[in-house]
């Protein structure tokens, strides 16, 4: 059950769903109904709220709302919760949050995995690289972000998690063939480089760490953490890669770094919105004690 008004419950959905015929189907009413409450609600503020593209994105006034719209239902959620009669049958609430893939293959599940349990929380978790995931902040779509970006998103709180440590690394007959001269400018320009989508700059910086060469070398796109991994060990390439993921493909064998002794370090910040929420309080303190466990220390 929800107490939210039926233009709001609407216009929300289509954001979640990316699509009027997804909201239809999440809240049982046709496409039409979607589409005259959301018509209804943009009259009523006078402003167009939503993009009708593919997927529907919100426009900036849209985006101001859904952060509203979001917050109202996270505090919905916790008032019912409050004044249900038989806990075991409150409606669980649903938290949308962002992560990074390596964080989400690493540390992170074991945070939404005991708070499920406890709480019978649910998660909406968005995939984006850390670089860009507080933007999901900005545009209202998620409650909370791991994100590399220290600099609090207005109305949000910044806690510190940790450091991720990558490396380079490649299987050994790749570095026999590829670096066997060392890591330089030369082999950096022609040895094929593992990429996990358009936004990962982490191979950028570590090339510019080692040389300032502009380089331009041949690139696979594996939008994986596991696939990114096991594409190096199977020679498709070198890539930077999190440390926790490598302790067994070093132990068999499989991989080694490209460059001992150097690596990446990422900090990792949790960002979310600044209200009042046990749900959010919650969720904040098991992610800082899943990163302790997940991450190197975040002292400096």
């Amino acid at each position: 059950m929800s107490l939210l008004n039926p233009q709001l419950a609407a216009f929300a959905a289509v954001l979640d769903e990316g699509s009027f015929d997804g909201a239809a189907r999440r809240l049982s009413l046709t496409p039409s109904a979607i589409s005259q409450r959301i018509k209804a609600l943009e009259d009523r503020l006078g402003q167009v709220l939503v993009l009708r593209q593919s997927p529907s994105r919100a426009t900036p006034a849209g985006e101001r709302l859904l952060r509203s719209v979001q917050q109202m239902r996270l505090l919905e959620a916790e008032t019912l919760d409050d004044f249900a009669v038989d806990p075991a049958h409150a409606a669980p609430a649903t938290v949308a949050i962002a992560v990074n893939a390596d964080s989400l293959a690493t540390w992170f599940l074991a945070a939404l995995a005991g708070l499920h349990q406890r709480d019978g929380l649910l998660f909406d978790v968005r995939v984006e690289d850390q670089d860009h995931s507080a933007g999901l902040l900005r545009d209202g779509s998620v409650l909370g972000a791991v994100t590399a970006d220290a600099r609090p998103v207005q109305g949000c709180s910044v806690k510190k998690l940790g450091v991720m440590r990558y490396l380079p690394i490649a299987a050994p007959a790749f570095v026999a063939r590829h670096f066997a001269d060392g890591v330089n400018a030369a082999a950096l320009g022609t040895a094929p480089l593992l990429v996990f989508n358009r936004k990962d700059a982490l191979q950028w910086r570590f090339m510019r760490s080692m040389t300032r060469a502009k380089l331009a070398p041949p690139m696979h796109y594996l939008p994986s953490s596991t696939a990114f991994v096991e594409g190096a060990a199977q020679g498709l390439g070198w890539a930077m890669a999190p440390e926790s993921m490598l302790e067994q493909p070093f132990a068999r064998g499989e991989l080694q770094p490209i460059a001992p002794g150097r690596w990446l370090d990422v900090p990792l910040y949790w960002q979310h919105w600044a209200i009042r929420s046990t749900i959010l309080a919650k969720l904040t303190d098991a992610l800082l004690q899943a990163a302790r466990q997940g991450l190197r220390d975040a002292r400096p």
